[in-house]
C-alpha cells in the first residue's frame, strides 16, 4: 500500500506522515516506511530547486514507491510537494492500493506562517513554480494546523472501507 501526502510546502504533510505513522505501526504487522520528499533529494545530493529537478525528484521517489510496494512487504508512505501531475498519475495506474492525500492550504496562510522561512526563498513553489494542485485525490483536508483536526484526519483515513479491507489482508 502507497500513501501520498501531497501539498505546498508546510502545508503539514511530514506532520500528517509521522503520526499516520504512529497509528499505523500499533495496527499492522507490515513494516512501514516513510520517504519523505526533502530528505529523499539529499541521498543523491545532484538536484537544486528549479522546475526541472524537482520533477526528476518526483520520479525518483515514485519509481521507488512502486518498487517497493511492489515488492509486498512493506506500507509506503510519501511526504511531498508532488508537482508533476505524470508521475502522480503514474503511480497510481501502477498501483491498485495507491491513496493520495491532499493537504489543501491557501499560499497565503503559508506564507504567513512561514514555518521554515521557505517562502522568502528562490524557486518556491506556490510562488515563482506553478504549483498544479493534485487531481484524483482520494483525500482532501484542509489543514487547519490544530491537533485535534490531525487527529480526526487521520482517522477518517483508517476508517475508510477500502483502506479497512486492504489492511485486512495484512
Amino acid at each position: 500500500m502507497i500513501f501520498w501526502f501531497t501539498g505546498l510546502s508546510g502545508s503539514g504533510k511530514t506532520t500528517f506522515s509521522k503520526f499516520f505513522i504512529n497509528k499505523l505501526n500499533k495496527k499492522i504487522r507490515k513494516k512501514v516506511i516513510h520517504i519523505d520528499g526533502d530528505k529523499f533529494r539529499t541521498i543523491f545530493n545532484d538536484l537544486k530547486y528549479s522546475l526541472k529537478d524537482r520533477i526528476k525528484n518526483s520520479e525518483r521517489v515514485c519509481k521507488l514507491a512502486d518498487f517497493l510496494n511492489k515488492n509486498g512487504k512493506f506500507v509506503i508512505i510519501v511526504s511531498m510537494v508532488s508537482i508533476s501531475p505524470k508521475w502522480l498519475n503514474w503511480i497510481r495506474k501502477r498501483n491498485s492500493d495507491y491513496f493520495q492525500i491532499f493537504l489543501d492550504v491557501p499560499i497565503e496562510v503559508l506564507k504567513n506562517r512561514n514555518i521554515r522561512n521557505i517562502y522568502k526563498k528562490k524557486n518556491i513553489v506556490g510562488l515563482n513554480i506553478k504549483y498544479p494542485k493534485p487531481i484524483k485525490n482520494d483525500f482532501i483536508f484542509k489543514n487547519d494546523f490544530k491537533l485535534i483536526y490531525l487527529k480526526n484526519s487521520i482517522d477518517k483515513i483508517l476508517k475508510n472501507k477500502k483502506i479497512k479491507r486492504k489492511f485486512k489482508n495484512i
